[in-house]
């Protein structure tokens, strides 16, 4: 009977590929909207982005995704993933993506939003499927065309630039999903000198970042040699840059997916582990994952009387261009060292956590009212145990940690779905202000989860075939003082998103988001502070239509009001055009906005070349537009070229520092090539 059916999916598979037009490229626009929808929070979207940006790069084969991977991606329900599951487990191995349309909950809509992450790749799939490495060299180029006052006389010598205008980055890597990963990153920013100082740790570019991987090697499931990431529990002590946050996806973004050690390949300049990290089977269903890592940091040294150094603050601009910046390139040493010992049996997910964290130089912050709870000293030691369980269409989540001699922290929920149509999630979390995780990455109302106590819920309603209702609630208490805020206080945030897709080429999208927490406001004392909560609300309108099928157009209305003693009110409309023919594709906008202050900028995702990221934060009064060509040359040469340009109609300079322009108009452009082997 299992052949006879798997003989019918291979009939429906093949049906469907004859019938079917050949998928579309994926949209990065779309999922960013999705899963990143307010881009205020302090969350490092750069990384967000590029992590899956590269997923689709290097797919995860479908057939040995585990249920942690399709978590991960925040795309399908807890539902669809038991049912993916059960499926193989019934049937065997998928013989094409295109079989996922036979599994009970995936309609064309989830197939076409899934599919670029995931691949096939059965040894013992039929012809035309096979098993396929992905190697790829990329070139970068960026220049601003305006100048910047660090390559001036206007500043003062240790703030000029040491180097060119130009930014260039270099990107090799070849891998197989589950089998291995070689990669190499290599980047200059602009203003940064080409330098050969070992000594000064110095080796041309001033970021360089390799990797190499090797999996399920029979009992070593995993290993993993020079820069890498960890994503452990629910990210209280390993969190890699893998959690998106509030304001996206409302259920499925909650839940951190326990992924384990992966290679490290963003351009961002900290949160890295560099060193060894392994993963080895020691019976069925119990595995043991050590790790060490060694690497220099950037940061603010100080001395005290005694000429006794140490840390004031850490910097992560990675930015090395002058000889202000220079002078804190790589100041402290950071060793750490652990492991986790995981057990998994059928639906249950459990595990221990050890890291150990020691500074080459004490950190002693400046004291401030508000960092009475800082960090102080070289060595940190973190414990910590996670258990996740599914049960039907349900999954329950939780990480509890402790710093010794410190604090504690923990994190619990639950996630599923209700029915076919309905998916919910519930969560708590308490982290105590003396709770210290330098690699965290938990859900937090904060931008680490410290100093926070809190109850999040979040629903997905599909009321229609075309019509989805989703949205959150959150309620959150901060014990003790934080910056900006010197009083403990208490705050709520809640969203609400109407989606409505008509047909296969038309989407529209409101949303409404309202969040309210203590800020300072001076008093009439002097240096008093009083405190009151400042409301912010944002609208978002979106409407996304295809004209032709080469021509799809979207249209975006965005606005914000902050309430504190007064309001101050931002917008931004946008316009973007897209269109596709053949190898040649070309994508614009243009956008007009107008905000009172900082405090409502709009944050808007923008088209780039492949793998890089562009959410600037434009405020004041101005335009915004760019123009991104992509060109594929052949099957194995891509051309990119980009070029954006903003004008403000009430400065007459942009920028501050080094990096200010003596114009009111800033004008950058990038060129990318990659070469598929």
């Amino acid at each position: 009977m299992k052949h006879l059916f798997k003989t019918w999916c291979l009939l429906t598979m093949l049906t469907a590929v004859a019938q079917e037009p050949p998928r579309r490229e994926p949209d990065l626009q779309r999922l960013t909207d999705e899963l990143l929808a307010f881009q205020d929070e302090d969350l490092n979207y750069e990384e967000l982005y590029e992590n899956l940006a590269l997923l689709m790069a290097h797919p995860i084969d479908i057939n040995q995704a585990t249920a942690e991977q399709l978590r991960f991606f925040n795309l399908l329900s807890e539902e669809q993933v038991q049912n993916l599951i059960r499926y193989r487990e019934e049937n065997g191995k998928l013989m094409s993506l295109y079989e996922l349309q036979s599994i009970e909950g995936f309609d064309q809509t989830t197939f076409e939003r899934i599919s670029p992450f995931f691949t096939v790749t059965n040894t013992d799939a039929p012809a035309g499927i096979s098993i396929t490495d992905n190697t790829y060299t990329l070139w970068r180029y960026t220049r601003t065309l305006q100048t910047k006052a660090g390559f001036t006389e206007a500043v003062s010598s240790n703030q000029r630039f040491a180097g060119s205008a130009d930014a260039l980055y270099f990107r090799w890597r070849s891998a197989v999903p589950g089998n291995y990963s070689l990669g190499l990153t290599a980047e200059k920013d602009t203003g940064e000198a080409w330098r050969f100082s070992p000594s000064a740790r110095h080796y041309g570019m001033d970021f360089i970042s390799p990797h190499v991987q090797l999996m399920n090697r029979g009992r070593l499931q995993n290993l993993i040699l020079g820069h890498y990431q960890a994503q452990v529990g629910q990210g209280l002590l390993l969190g890699g840059n893998f959690g998106f946050g509030k304001g996206g996806e409302t259920v499925t973004s909650v839940r951190r997916s326990n992924l384990g050690f992966m290679p490290y390949t963003s351009l961002n300049e900290t949160g890295y582990l560099n060193g060894i990290a392994l993963k080895v089977k020691i019976t069925q269903g119990l595995s043991v994952a050590p790790f060490y890592s060694y690497t220099w940091r950037d940061a603010s040294v100080s001395a005290d009387s005694t000429e006794q150094s140490f840390v004031t603050t850490f910097l992560y601009t990675g930015l090395h261009r002058n000889t202000s910046e220079l002078s804190r390139r790589k100041q402290i040493s950071e060793q750490q060292y652990g492991g986790v010992l995981q057990y998994n049996y059928k639906q249950l997910d459990a595990g221990a956590v050890i890291n150990n964290l020691r500074f080459s130089k004490p950190l002693m912050p400046n004291p401030q009212p508000y960092n009475q709870f800082a960090f102080n000293g070289t060595l940190l030691t973190n414990v910590g145990f996670y258990l996740n369980y599914t049960f039907r269409n349900f999954t329950f989540f939780s990480e509890a940690a402790r710093s010794l001699n410190h604090g504690y922290a923990w994190v619990a929920g639950m996630m599923g779905s209700l029915t076919a149509n309905l998916d919910v999630v519930w969560l708590a979390r308490n982290y105590r202000p003396d709770f210290y995780s330098f690699y965290a990455n938990a859900f937090a109302e904060n931008s680490r989860p410290m100093n926070e106590q809190g109850i999040y819920f979040g629903w997905k309603h599909r009321l229609q075939k075309t019509i989805t209702l989703s949205g959150y609630i959150d309620l959150f208490r901060f014990p003790w003082l934080r910056y900006r805020a010197y009083a403990p206080d208490t705050g709520h945030e809640w969203l609400l998103r109407l989606s409505y897709v008509p047909s296969r080429t038309v989407t529209l999208t409101a949303q409404f988001r309202e969040e309210s927490k203590g800020r300072n406001i001076s008093g009439e004392e002097g240096n008093l502070y009083h405190m009151a909560h400042g409301q912010r609300r944002n609208l978002w309108l979106i409407a996304d239509y295809s004209i032709t099928t080469r021509l799809r157009l979207r249209t975006r209305a965005q606005f914000s009001s902050y309430a504190l003693n007064t309001t101050t009110r931002g917008m931004a409309v946008l316009q973007d055009v897209m269109y596709r023919h053949g190898r040649f594709s070309i994508t614009g906008r243009y956008a007009l906005f107008d905000t009172d202050d900082y405090e409502n900028r709009q944050y808007v995702y923008e088209n780039d070349v492949w793998l890089a990221f562009s959410f600037p934060a434009l405020y004041d009064k101005g335009i915004r537009s760019y123009l991104l060509l992509e060109y594929r040359l052949s099957q194995a040469l891509t051309l990119w070229c980009r070029a954006a340009h903003t004008a403000y109609a009430n400065r007459t300079e942009t920028g501050s520092g080094p990096d200010r322009i003596a114009s009111p108009e800033r004008t950058d452009i990038r060129l990318q090539v990659r070469w598929r082997f």
